[in-house]
Formats: C-alpha cells, sequence, structure tokens
C-alpha cells in the first residue's frame, strides 16, 4: 500500500507547501494529497469561496492549512504569496505553481490584452513565486523543490490555443533554466505538462467555448486511448512525488503527463 493507493506514506512530512492557484480543481487536488502525506499547506486563489471551502474541508480531516487569497497576474501578489508562507511558519520547503488561464485566441485574433493575461497568468505570476521562494531557500542554505504545472500543449498545441501556448512554452523554458541555475543549491525544479484533464476550471471552459453539453467528458472519453480524461487526483499524486525526497536528484525535467504520444504517427 502506498500514495498511488490512496494512503498516506508520510512523504510530505513536516514540509512547508505553496501550491499557488490551489483553491480548485488540479491545485485542489495537489493540496489535498499534500496534506494526506503531512504537510503543512497553503493555497492561494482569487476567491476567497472555495479557498476557505477547502482549507475547513483539509483542517476538518485533521490536516494544517490556510488560504491566502492572491492574483497571480500580480507579481507583487505572487511574491506576496510566498512572504505569508515565511511569514507565518518561518519558511517555505516547497512550491507549486498550479494557476492557470485558458482562454481562446488564436494568433489572428489575439488581442495584446489577452497576451498580457495569458503571460501575466501563466509565466510572470510562476516566474516571481519562484523567485521569492528559491530566495529563501538559497537564504537558509536549505534544500527544497518546486513543480510548475505546464501543459502538453507547449509542445505546439491547439490553434485556438496561441497566447495560452506562448506562454506555458516559456514556463517550460523557464522551468529549465532555474532548474539549472540553482542546481547546487539543491533547489529541484521541475514541470508537468499535463494533458486534457476533467477540472470544474475545464468544465467552464468547455461550456464558455466550444458549447458542450452535460456529457462532454464522456464524449472527449470516447476519442482517448484510455477512455476517458485524466484526474486532478493522478496528478496530484504525481506532484507530491516530484516534491518529495523520493524522487532523488530528478531537476530540470518537464515531464508529459498525457496519453497521447509526442511525435507518434498512425
Amino acid at each position: 500500500m502506498g500514495l498511488l493507493d490512496g494512503t498516506a506514506d508520510g512523504l510530505l512530512h513536516g514540509k512547508v507547501v505553496l501550491v499557488n492557484g490551489g483553491s480548485q480543481g488540479v491545485g485542489a487536488a495537489i493540496a489535498r494529497a499534500a496534506v494526506r502525506e503531512g504537510a503543512v499547506v497553503t493555497v492561494t486563489g482569487r476567491r476567497t469561496e472555495p479557498g476557505e471551502a477547502l482549507v475547513a474541508e483539509l483542517t476538518a480531516a485533521g490536516g494544517k492549512a490556510m488560504f491566502v487569497r492572491a492574483d497571480l497576474a500580480d507579481a507583487e501578489q505572487a511574491k506576496g504569496s510566498v512572504a505569508r508562507v515565511v511569514c507565518a511558519y518561518g519558511r517555505i520547503d516547497c512550491l507549486v505553481n498550479s494557476a492557470g488561464l485558458t482562454s481562446r485566441g488564436t494568433l489572428l485574433d489575439t488581442t495584446p490584452e489577452l497576451f498580457d493575461a495569458h503571460i501575466a497568468v501563466n509565466l510572470k505570476g510562476p516566474f516571481f513565486a519562484m523567485q521569492a521562494a528559491v530566495a529563501d531557500m538559497v537564504a537558509r542554505g536549505a534544500p527544497g523543490t518546486v513543480v510548475n504545472i505546464i501543459t502538453s500543449s507547449a509542445h505546439g498545441g491547439q490553434p485556438f490555443l496561441a497566447p495560452y501556448v506562448a506562454a506555458k512554452a516559456g514556463l517550460a523554458g523557464l522551468t529549465r533554466n532555474a532548474a539549472h541555475a540553482h542546481r547546487f543549491d539543491r533547489v529541484r525544479i521541475n514541470g508537468l505538462n499535463i494533458g486534457w484533464t476533467a477540472t470544474e476550471g475545464e468544465d467552464a471552459t468547455q461550456r464558455a467555448f466550444h458549447g458542450a453539453g452535460d456529457d462532454w467528458r464522456e464524449r472527449a472519453g470516447e476519442r482517448l486511448p484510455m477512455g476517458r480524461l485524466g484526474r486532478p487526483d493522478e496528478i496530484a499524486d504525481f506532484v507530491v512525488l516530484l516534491l518529495s525526497e523520493r524522487s532523488g536528484v530528478v531537476t530540470g525535467s518537464v515531464i508529459d503527463w498525457d496519453q497521447n504520444v509526442l511525435g507518434g504517427l498512425d
């Protein structure tokens, strides 16, 4: 029995973890998994109600958690989320950048405003959150871990995701750059290129931009190799592994977490 069976192995016992964009979807699943594995968790989000509801759920289950309202599109708030954690607990051991903007735009119809919004949430926010977190780790001479939630679309993606792809591809490059820069500080930085996942946000996106009905998940699953979309809890288990010492010396890896194989042709 272990992590993937849903039981606790204490992989993050005593670790101070910040999950930015953690009030719903993949981020919330990561927060739940981190608490289950013994971490003290802070989650951030733009909306107070779901963030506080998640923290209430985690604490009711015996975990230690805190919610910080923050808009990760604002670099100062991104840095401030780390500062709040350090102020509350004296340090930060692990950072997860899970916030994401997926609004649609092609090369031809994307406005400068939409492009800037994607850069702010999907690249600038993670950059400055990482800056603050790694600065704390380096100042203390302590090891730490960062996981950036990216996307398989960063390899090229769909035509209607042009600004999203641009920003997330930048995050993939940043992940490798920062990992290289801080490998001798024993700060390990990795990323996950996640595929199509069944989240609240994806449900809203499918309905708003693609006219999807209540059965869109089932219809989408019929076209996928495993017969279903990915689940947030599955991603969360993988993220916890990367945050923990169980993943060894791995750093600078951007891992394709998907059921489609890049470069495979029929």
